[in-house]
């Protein structure tokens, strides 16, 4: 996986422009827990498909960019959380041992 690091709100903005082109995903990871690290590994092995941003923000360190996430897009805050934002709007959410790429890769095909 190659992440694109989420760390500024300027950045927020261009990925909801963004995905008005391009599908957008964010995968909001807590250094300090053990399930986002595997969610996180295994998100890993896998390869970005074409035409999909993949973002990697770190909550711990930018908190309060996880929780204008979490009200832009209306949202519950968790961690791990995985956001599928296409057209400005979060189209599919999911937490903890709900994460899985190959849903991911579903969800964004199917828009």
């Amino acid at each position: 996986m190659n992440w694109i690091p989420l760390t500024d709100e300027k950045q927020l903005d261009e990925v909801v422009v963004n995905s008005n082109t391009v599908p957008q995903v964010i995968f909001k990871h807590s250094t300090r827990c053990s399930i986002s690290s595997m969610a996180k590994n295994r998100l890993d092995k896998k390869n970005a498909p074409d035409g999909i941003n993949f973002y990697f923000l770190d909550l711990i360190q930018y908190r309060n960019l996880s929780n204008r996430i979490a009200r832009e897009f209306g949202v519950v805050h968790q961690s791990p959380q995985v956001l599928v934002i296409e057209n400005g709007k979060c189209v599919y959410h999911e937490s903890h041992s709900g994460i899985h790429f190959d849903e991911i890769e579903s969800v964004v095909m199917e828009q």
